[in-house]
Order: C-alpha cells, then sequence, then structure tokens
C-alpha cells in the first residue's frame, strides 16, 4: 500500500470535504475522489457513506483514519529522527579497538561527547589484528590500531604517537637507574602480552640482532594483568608509555629507559573505509580528530 492514498483520504477525513481537501492538497477534486476510490479498491471497503448529505465515514473508515493519523505522526518523527541525526543530537558511534588502544580514545571521546551528548558512543572491544577486515566487510564504521595497515580500502589519520616503555617494580634491582642496555636484559624475566602485535615483533628482533636472551616465561591476556604482575616484582616488561605513566607518576612502577629501544615510536591511527561513506556520528567524530590533529601541528 502506498501511503499517497492514505494522506488524502486523511485529508478529506479531517476537511470533511473532497474539495477542501482538494485545496489543502493543491489537487484538482476529480484527483481526490479517485484516490480515495482507489484506496477502497485496494482494502476492498467502502470508506465513505456517499448516500449522507455531510461526509459521514463507515466504521471501516474510522479504522483506516485512525491508522492514517498514525502513519502521518510517524512519518513526522522518521523526519525529526533523520534531522537529529543531520545535526548529531542522536545516533549512534561504534569503534573497534582492543585494550590498549581504546585508551588513546579517552580525550576524543570526552571532546565528542561534550559536542554531542545525545550520540551514543560504544568502543567496541576486538583484536587490532581484525579492525582492518571488519572495517572492509561493514562490521565496523571506525576503529583504532597501532599499525599501518596497508590496505588501499582504508584511510587512516594518527591520533598519537606513543613510545614502547620498560618497566618494573619499585624492589626491582633496576628501579634506581635511569637507563640500562639490552645486554643487560638478558637474566630477567619478561612479564609479555600473549597477542601478536608488530611491537611484540620488533622488541623479539632487537633482542635477537643483539643476540640477548629473551626470556618470555609469562604470558598474560591483557596489559592490566601485566601491570600487576609487574608491580609484584614478577618480572619486567615492555607496555605502551601512556599504559603505564600513571603507574609511573604514583610510583607503583619504575620506568627505565633502553638505550636500544629509544627510537622505536607507536603511532596510533584512526582507521575508517576509504570510499564508503559514513554515518553524521561517524564524519562528525573524525572531523573532531582531524582538526584537533591540525591543532596540535600547529601548536608544535
Amino acid at each position: 500500500m502506498e501511503l499517497h492514498p492514505l494522506k488524502v483520504f486523511l485529508a478529506v477525513a479531517t476537511e470533511k470535504s473532497f474539495s477542501r481537501a482538494a485545496e489543502k492538497m493543491s489537487r484538482t477534486q476529480p484527483a481526490i475522489s479517485l484516490a480515495v476510490q482507489r484506496l477502497e479498491a485496494e482494502l476492498d471497503e467502502k470508506l465513505i457513506d456517499r448516500s449522507a448529505k455531510d461526509l459521514l465515514l463507515t466504521d471501516a473508515g474510522r479504522i483506516v483514519l485512525d491508522y492514517a493519523r498514525r502513519f502521518e505522526n510517524l512519518e513526522r518523527e522518521l523526519e525529526t529522527a533523520l534531522a537529529e541525526l543531520r545535526d548529531n543530537s542522536a545516533g549512534r558511534l561504534t569503534i573497534g579497538a582492543n585494550e590498549s588502544t581504546s585508551l588513546y580514545l579517552m580525550q576524543h571521546i570526552q571532546r565528542y561527547r561534550h559536542l554531542y551528548p545525545r550520540v551514543k558512543v560504544e568502543v567496541r572491544r576486538t583484536l587490532s589484528s581484525r579492525v582492518p577486515a571488519q572495517l572492509v566487510d561493514g562490521d565496523l564504521e571506525l576503529g583504532v590500531i597501532s599499525f599501518d595497515p596497508a590496505d588501499a580500502r582504508l584511510e587512516t589519520e594518527v591520533i598519537y604517537s606513543d613510545h614502547i616503555s620498560f618497566v618494573v617494580s619499585p624492589m626491582h634491582r633496576f628501579a634506581g637507574r635511569e637507563e640500562v642496555s639490552i645486554t643487560e636484559l638478558g637474566m630477567e624475566t619478561f612479564i609479555a602480552h600473549n597477542v601478536s602485535s608488530p611491537y611484540r615483533e620488533i622488541v623479539i628482533k632487537e633482542f635477537q640482532k643483539h643476540r640477548v636472551p629473551l626470556n618470555m616465561d609469562i604470558e598474560m591476556p591483557t596489559v592490566e594483568t601485566i601491570r600487576r604482575m609487574v608491580q609484584r616484582n614478577e618480572g619486567v616488561a615492555f607496555l605502551p608509555q601512556m599504559c603505564v605513566e600513571q603507574d609511573v607518576q604514583a610510583g607503583a612502577l619504575s620506568q627505565v629507559r633502553v638505550a636500544e629501544f629509544q627510537h622505536v615510536e607507536r603511532k596510533i591511527r584512526l582507521v575508517y573505509p576509504a570510499k564508503r561513506g559514513l554515518s553524521h556520528a561517524a564524519r562528525a567524530f573524525l572531523e573532531l580528530v582531524q582538526a584537533q590533529s591540525k591543532g596540535g601541528e600547529a601548536a608544535a
């Protein structure tokens, strides 16, 4: 069923006149009458009692009038909802990120929520390695990863530049040192993240290059569990700077420079489809991040 005949019938029933309905809708009276007749034929019901002097609705006509009003209200609600999406007064923003990369979103989400408080924000936990495929497949609109996906179907925006931090317990023998060499780490027990990443590979290759044993005797599933194990002096770890800076400031962890890793920079990228259109909410978030990145460059 098309909505236009219902609109015509609603106008006729509201105005109680075919001629006034025609005037209101800027149509001819025969066109209005024909639309009502076609609606009656489609429903196989008489909607207007044409034997009466005044325009009267049949029982079926009163039922159809009630639904026509509901359709009109739904149409208005639809128009309002779409308008709210356009000005980001409503909608949903879904971003894929893993445990550590989601930390880099916090400042951006805080600003975004301040600007668009009615948009619901969901950061969906997923493996970084899966984010590019989920973006291409349309399962995600935006993603945050710590590597260049090297995929022509995706665009990236660097939102943060971080470093790998070597951390130990305040009770560890290195806690009072400012810097150590990689050759001094051969006897240490490393608590490693059991999720493969480009930076895990960098650490492994650097140890291999210097022919230093890398004893990853403990592997944990999250950055949080690694931090806690290091705090208890069960081993040492390489972790993203942002993930440990609060613990270092609070004295719960000690950070020590490792000369061979000072050059390793960890770029955090916001990733999105290159050609597929983004929702209004996702586009607004991307523009906010881009504006902040440009502002940071100008300040630098």
